[in-house]
Order: structure tokens, then sequence, then C-alpha cells
């Protein structure tokens, strides 16, 4: 699974994930000229580069990702998880979607954690 991790993400989740899966194919936003950018253009990005954005914005980013489906543009997936959910129940979530989902399965989707 190909991630983009969101620039407003926890970093102690991303660093828990890496742990549990050391070759995970990941891109953080901050590593990035993406860095401050808009939501359509991290959107774009992501899909330009077909990678599951992860995110804690439950607020706009679904609303542009479905945006984007409705426009027919690509759209490779958003997983979602809540600033509220706690640390190890958001690595443990993750772990299991990135061990048990195919890329594909979440295209033109928005999954929201916990599952």
């Amino acid at each position: 699974m190909r991630l983009l991790i969101d620039e407003n993400f926890n970093q102690r989740i991303l660093r828990g994930l890496i742990a549990r899966l050391p070759s995970l194919d990941h891109v953080v936003v901050q590593d990035t000229d993406l860095q401050g950018a808009k939501d359509p253009s991290v959107l774009a990005w992501a899909a330009e580069l077909n990678r599951i954005l992860v995110t804690h914005d439950i607020k706009t980013i679904p609303k542009y990702a479905y945006e984007r489906v409705v426009a027919r543009q690509p759209m490779p997936g958003i997983i979602v998880v809540p600033e509220m959910l706690d640390i190890g129940e958001a690595i443990e979530q993750l772990v299991m979607t990135a061990e048990c989902l195919e890329q594909s399965e979440l295209e033109n989707q928005v999954m929201h954690l916990p599952l």
C-alpha cells in the first residue's frame, strides 16, 4: 500500500506504524513541496502518484475527495483517523488496513477508522 501522510497527522502514530511495518511505502507531506498546500492540491498530488492519503482532517478532505470522484478525477483513496482515537488503537487499525487491503480496494473510497 502506497501512502501519503497528511501534514496534520500525529507523528507518534506514524512512528508506531513504521515500527510495526518498517517497509511501509509512505511519503510525508512535510517532506515535499506540498507543505502548506491547500487540500485539493494535496489530493491531486496523491492521485498523480497513486498514493492513499492518511489524515486526521475529517471536515474538508472527504468533501474534496468526493468532489474528485464526482468529477471523474482519479482518487486513490483516503483513510481518516479521528484525532480522538487512542494512539495504540490508531496504529493497530492502520496496520490491519495496510496488511489486509489491496491498494485498489480504497480507490474512490473514504475509509473512516476505527473499522
